[in-house]
């Protein structure tokens, strides 16, 4: 079973910090964490990530992170859910956690009446090929940070400045878009459920 924080809205880089502090300081003993949370306006590159995806960021501030992946955003309204999970212990592959984060968001979805898919070719989750879910992971001694995000209820228009996780004229969607009012907190309920479901098998 893991503890479940409800962080509310946070720094992107105070939060990066202080999960990496955490994954340094946890030990076999440690229990597991989900961190609930989202982040003021900020464009994310990825450790593989490429400036040149990076095409009109105005200004939002661009963090470069240790998390995998290429360039993404992050604004309030966007539900971000942190998986500070030793893999190791929980006998995970990171291919295998990947897709259960995946499965957690199509099911929150479906939770909703909307129907969304995963792709193997692009990590992520996708309603009518617009991508409305995206994972980035780090993996340090055998435990995994960083996680999963869902568009829910944001300003989507910052998209349109980068390519997304590094693919031109990627779209994306939102819970919003698609007809669902839905809170954050609603939202994380079955996306937490379902991950603690999945890795606890």
């Amino acid at each position: 079973m893991a503890v479940i924080r409800n962080l509310g809205l946070q720094d992107y880089e105070s939060t990066w910090q202080a999960m990496q502090r955490f994954t340094q300081n946890r030990d076999a003993e440690t229990e597991d964490e989900i961190w609930i949370t989202e982040h003021p306006a900020v464009y994310t590159l990825g450790l593989n990530g490429k400036r040149e995806h990076l095409l009109n960021t105005g200004d939002i501030p661009v963090v470069n992170s240790d998390r995998g992946g290429q360039v993404t955003y992050h604004g309030p309204g966007q539900l971000i859910i942190y998986t500070l999970i030793d893999i190791k212990r929980l006998n995970l592959g990171v291919r295998q956690l990947v897709t259960a984060l995946e499965q957690a968001m199509i099911y929150a979805l479906a939770q909703h009446s909307i129907t969304a898919v995963a792709r193997a070719d692009a990590p992520g989750v996708y309603v009518d090929h617009k991508k409305i879910g995206s994972i980035g992971l780090r993996i340090k001694r055998n435990c995994s940070y960083h996680g999963l995000s869902i568009n829910n209820h944001m300003d989507l228009r910052p998209f349109a400045h980068i390519n997304t996780c590094g693919y031109p004229g990627l779209a994306v969607t939102q819970l919003a878009d698609l007809g669902v009012t839905v809170s954050n907190a609603e939202l994380a309920n079955p996306v937490t459920e379902a991950i603690i479901t999945a890795v606890s098998k």
